[in-house]
Parts: C-alpha cells; sequence; structure tokens
C-alpha cells in the first residue's frame, strides 16, 4: 500500500501542476477561460472549479472542516484571481495534510457520507487519499486537452520532471 512519503511527493507534484496550469491558464482571456467547450465541467474555468471542489471535499474529510460548496464545485469561484488563490491556499493545506499523514492513519478507515448520492461509504484511507491525488491528476489531464484545443500548450505535466524529484542511483 501507499507511505507517508508518497502522500508527500503527490501534494508536491499537485502543487506544482496546479501552478503550472493556473500560469498558463491566466494567459487567456476570461472568455476563453469560461467557453463551453463540452468538457465534463464545461470550460477550463469550470474544470479548474471542479479540481479544487475535488481536493477540498476530500480533505475536509481527512481533516476536517467539511466543504459545503455546492455538488461537483459548479462555479465556486466566478473570479480566476480568486479561484487561484484559493487554489494555492488549498495546495498550502494539502502540502500540511501530506506532512501530517502517518503508516497508521493510511491503515485506518475512512467513513464518510458522499454529497453526490448520500450514501455512507467504508474505506482504508490509504484508498481514499490515491483517489484524491488520481483524481486531480485526472481532471488535469482533461484541463490539459482544454488547453491545447484553446491553442496554449501547458508544457510537460509527467511526474518525473517535478523539480527536486531525485532519480534512484545506478
Amino acid at each position: 500500500m501507499i507511505t507517508p512519503d508518497y502522500c508527500q511527493l503527490m501534494a508536491q507534484y499537485n502543487r506544482w501542476m496546479n501552478e503550472r496550469l493556473y500560469e498558463t491558464c491566466a494567459a487567456l482571456t476570461d472568455v476563453e477561460r469560461k467557453l463551453e467547450r463540452g468538457a465534463f465541467f464545461g470550460s477550463i474555468h469550470g474544470t479548474l472549479n471542479h479540481l479544487l471542489w475535488g481536493d477540498r471535499m476530500w480533505l475536509g474529510r481527512f481533516r476536517g472542516p467539511p466543504c459545503t460548496h455546492p455538488q461537483f464545485g459548479a462555479d465556486m469561484f466566478a473570479s480566476f484571481d480568486v479561484l487561484r488563490t484559493e487554489r494555492a491556499a488549498t495546495d498550502r493545506a494539502m502540502l500540511d495534510w501530506a506532512d501530517q499523514v502517518s503508516a497508521e492513519w493510511l491503515a485506518a478507515p475512512l467513513v464518510y457520507t458522499s454529497v453526490v448520492d448520500r450514501k455512507t461509504r467504508r474505506l482504508p484511507s490509504a484508498i481514499a487519499a490515491v483517489h484524491m491525488f488520481n483524481h486531480g491528476t485526472h481532471h488535469r489531464g482533461q484541463l490539459t486537452t482544454l488547453l491545447k484545443q484553446a491553442g496554449t500548450d501547458p508544457g510537460i505535466t509527467d511526474l518525473p520532471w517535478l523539480p527536486g524529484v531525485v532519480a534512484m542511483p545506478d
């Protein structure tokens, strides 16, 4: 299963990618960011809101307080500048959470009630942590496609390019 080191690495990767993607998005106009593009969450801006909502939803389950924004984070923040500030704050909170994760917490059950279907779920905390990071990677992948379609290149997104990731010695 995963380790606290995994959570720390993925939280660093999450912040790095979000910073890079927000920088790319900042070069677009607000109209371009909010243009309906047929994505799961409509637009680039809608996808950014959903990514933030998902991370806040999971962090709320992991350490509180609960995220109370509407389902899927639709229109959480209409202003790109506010959304960017809130994203940075959440990325810092994810790093803080990851720095405090223990092997015991990862092995313990997580019980929560889904805001999507109101069902109570119980699963290993490690699976929930993997899902949080996987969810972010999944929707950032959609975001990079939307950015390419908008005529801008988000650059390399692969984990081995994360600054500070050290290769194993031969």
